[in-house]
């Protein structure tokens, strides 16, 4: 197979490139195809020979953005095989095939039926194929080539970032790179100059320029000056075809801002100021403002005001404010007309922060002079102090003088004063004051133990202009007088053991006093014991405001007396001396070997005998069993009494014995707590006749009837007698045997009971002291049958 590519190179115009395409097409774009042949020799055998196949084909061109009334003669398909008799049909396949590209299957010739756009697509593949048009065989493979779109230049560049927005600071030197554009062009930029593009820049001269084929725009001249002109706005163009005549082009805008630098000092506007201030000025106020003007902006026109000298250094202050940025002047001491009317100050204002490349223009800083006039006021009345304090004693009579407050006029006419008391609290309503002196006098009796201090405010103003009005806080302390007698510091519960011994401390008392320290700090304690000691206690002052309640004696009984009353006298050491009396009750209580205290009760006489806690409890716990146990036992007994159970029904053929029992063993006749025997011992519960529980009846027998009185005399045994005759005689008795007990135990024995339980209440004729002989285990017994002994022979 043999290939040959030839190109049609267009020098300048299109026409002529169309005209030699169209001429040449059928040499320079013919495929050639070459039919395989088999040679017959004769008296030779045939032979078959490797087929031959002879395509020759070159690559198409097309013209984008044909405009022509025809289709554009793309080129031609030939084959070998082509005796020009129209036996051979080409057929075209492959992209556009039939719908963009057309072929005669005769002749093979293609055209381009539409415009095309090589920036859509830039060439297209197809199949061509060669076929014997009798029996639709291929004559040759299908082989495949390519048309491609020739380009035109019929795009524009275009910039696709613009328009641009940019900063570049001021006082740049010349050439400073500001932006880089870019401008991109849709056409072939293999394909002659039709991508090719240059910059150039149609407005914004001479302040910036554009470099040519970079497109990067550079600031044209030295030291542009945001003050004199802040914002600028440069058309860039870029023209394709290298910029020649007959190129396309586009244009964009940059935006250029110019940003601030420091290159401006601050300037008072005037060299002289003068402010007027007057007199009546609170401190920490600002009296006046004070600004420099910079013509830079944001940090750069930043600065600080400060005062550099001047007589008023001392007494005006300046602060900057960053908002504005105005020095503000404010008063640090109270001016005073008649003392000094006027004062100098020298303020400077300097930028915060500088550019050390533009030095060369400062010093970044003015100075300017303020004078300050003071104006005279008329001020009201000043105290000679800032606040009072007086004292008056408690008690002290409505009209006492308190104290005194002074105010003068400070201008120079000294007008007269009046004084005056607020009397915006209940505390102001206290005193009263006279107005022309200024002297403060009770207006009710104090007590200090209800209020010690009380506030209240004094004004003053000028007889003249009463507008004018100064106030002063007054402290009134209420001085303490001994009226108040000391008293227990609490309620004492106070315990003795009744086995304390002889002087045994069994309290510590404290006493108070609603005075204070210097009439209540030294308290004395005695007992008010009349003409006689008192046997039993005994009391001890400790000399530090305390004092001790101590026994007196051995041993104490609470079955003898269990309470016993302490009058305690109690005196101050104020001027004069005041006393009070206070009672002290003491409770006798049982306690421990250690001092604890077992109980403060009466005990049962169990407890005599030397028993313990745990002895006792354990009794007492035993009690509480039998108790329950009782309860129990007669709920039970009464609930089977009053139960109704329906009647036991024996069938005929039933025969056997029937035994009934009941197993109810009280405790005799005389335990009437185990279980309640009152049918017995006076049957009342017979008073009415009751059936049996085994059988039905069938006769109901008629009621009887029985005085209490005989009731109350029927005894046990012959109510016995009475039961059995009338389960004799009953009717309704089943035909075997039946069995009824009842329980009798007789009378009582005539023998005593053997119990101690009896024998607390008598008196033995027994000496007991032989039990302190037993050791310390049998100590507890012997005191306290030592105490019987004791109190029996008193």
């Amino acid at each position: 197979m043999r290939i040959t590519s030839t190109s049609c190179i267009c020098p300048v115009l299109f026409c002529l490139c169309f005209v030699q395409r169209c001429y040449g097409a059928a040499h320079h774009g013919s495929i050639k195809v070459t039919r395989n042949q088999t040679k017959h020799i004769e008296g030779e055998t045939e032979v078959h020979h490797r087929p031959k196949r002879g395509w020759v084909w070159n690559q198409f061109f097309v013209l984008e953005e044909h405009m022509g009334p025809d289709p554009q003669y793309v080129g031609k398909l030939h084959s070998n095989s082509d005796k020009g008799d129209g036996s051979v049909k080409y057929i075209l396949t492959g992209e556009g095939a039939g719908t963009i590209f057309i072929i005669d299957d005769t002749t093979g010739d293609i055209h381009s039926t539409k415009s095309l756009d090589r920036e859509q697509k830039t060439h297209y593949v197809l199949h061509a194929q060669a076929i014997d048009r009798r029996t639709n065989k291929p004559l040759e493979p299908e082989s495949e080539f390519i048309i491609k779109v020739q380009d035109i230049n019929d795009n524009a560049p275009k910039f696709t970032d613009g328009p641009y927005i940019v900063t570049v600071p001021e006082m740049s030197e010349m050439g400073t790179s500001v932006l880089q554009v870019t401008a991109t062009d849709a056409d072939d930029p293999t394909y002659g100059n039709s991508a090719r593009v240059v910059y150039s820049i149609l407005q914004g001269q001479p302040y910036f320029s554009v470099d040519p084929k970079t497109g990067v725009i550079r600031t044209a001249l030295h030291n542009m000056d945001r003050e004199a002109r802040e914002h600028y706005s440069v058309v860039i163009q870029a023209k394709d075809m290298a910029g020649q005549v007959g190129g396309l082009s586009g244009s964009t805008t940059v935006n250029i801002t110019l940003t601030d630098v420091n290159d401006n000092p601050p300037r008072f506007p005037q060299k002289h100021y003068q402010l007027y201030v007057p007199e009546s000025a609170q401190v920490g106020s600002a009296v006046g403002k004070i600004k420099a003007n910079d013509a830079d902006t944001g940090s750069n026109a930043d600065m600080k005001y400060t005062i550099i000298n001047g007589d008023g250094a001392g007494v005006f202050s300046i602060s900057t404010d960053k908002e504005t940025r105005e020095g503000i002047l404010s008063l640090k001491k109270p001016l005073n007309y008649e003392k000094k009317k006027s004062y100098t100050l020298n303020i400077e204002g300097a930028n915060t922060h500088l550019d050390f490349r533009f030095s060369h223009l400062g010093p970044f800083k003015d100075a300017t002079m303020l004078k300050i006039i003071v104006g005279d006021v008329d001020e009201p009345p000043l105290f000679t102090m800032p606040s009072y304090v007086m004292d008056v004693y408690e008690n002290a009579k409505i009209g006492t003088a308190v104290g005194t407050v002074t105010a003068q006029d400070p201008d120079a006419a000294n007008s007269l004063v009046r004084y005056f008391i607020d009397h915006n609290t209940e505390e102001d309503r206290y005193f009263t004051i006279d107005a022309n002196t200024g002297t403060i006098k009770t207006a009710k009796i104090f007590d200090r133990e209800e209020t010690p201090w009380y506030n209240i405010t004094v004004a003053a103003s000028e007889i003249d202009n009463p507008g004018l009005v100064s106030h002063v806080p007054v402290g009134v302390r209420i001085l303490d007088v001994n009226d108040n007698p000391p008293e227990l510091a609490r309620e004492y519960d106070i315990v003795v053991c009744e086995n304390a011994k002889p002087g045994q401390v069994i309290q510590t008392i404290t006493a108070t006093d609603k005075d204070n320290s210097a009439n209540g700090a030294r308290f004395h304690f005695s007992l008010d014991e009349g003409p006689s000691l008192n046997p039993n206690f005994t009391l001890r002052d400790n000399e530090d405001n305390t004092a001790s309640i101590l026994t007196r004696r051995r041993k104490y009984s609470r079955t003898t007396q269990d309470i016993y009353y302490l009058l305690v006298l109690i005196s101050d050491g104020g001027v004069p001396p005041l006393s009070s009396s206070s009672t002290l009750t003491i409770r006798v209580c049982a306690c421990e070997r250690d001092g604890r205290v077992r109980t403060c009760h009466a005990e049962a006489f169990l407890s005599s005998a030397g028993l313990s806690t745990g002895a006792l409890i354990a009794i007492l716990l035993c009690v509480v069993i039998l108790l329950v146990f009782s309860l129990a036992i007669v709920v039970l007994f009464i609930t089977l009494r009053r139960s109704k159970k329906e009647p036991l029904i024996i069938s005929e053929e039933d025969v056997r014995e029937n035994v009934v029992t009941y197993d109810d063993e009280g405790g005799g006749e005389e335990d009437t707590e185990a279980f309640d025997i009152t049918a017995l011992r006076n049957p009342s519960a017979a008073e009415e006749l009751k059936y049996r529980r085994d059988v039905r009846p069938e006769v109901k027998p008629a009621p009887r009837h029985h005085h209490s009185s005989s009731l109350d005399s029927v005894d046990v045994q012959e109510f016995i007698k009475q039961r059995l005759a009338e389960a004799d005689l009953d009717p309704s008795v089943p035909p075997y045997d039946s069995l009824q007990t009842y329980a009798y135990e007789g009378h009582r024995s005539e023998a005593g009971s053997i119990s101690s339980l009896d024998s607390v209440t008598t008196h033995s004729d027994q000496d007991y002291n032989y039990l302190g002989d037993w050791g310390p285990e049998f100590k507890k017994l012997a005191e306290l049958y030592g105490e019987i002994e004791s109190e029996r022979t008193t």
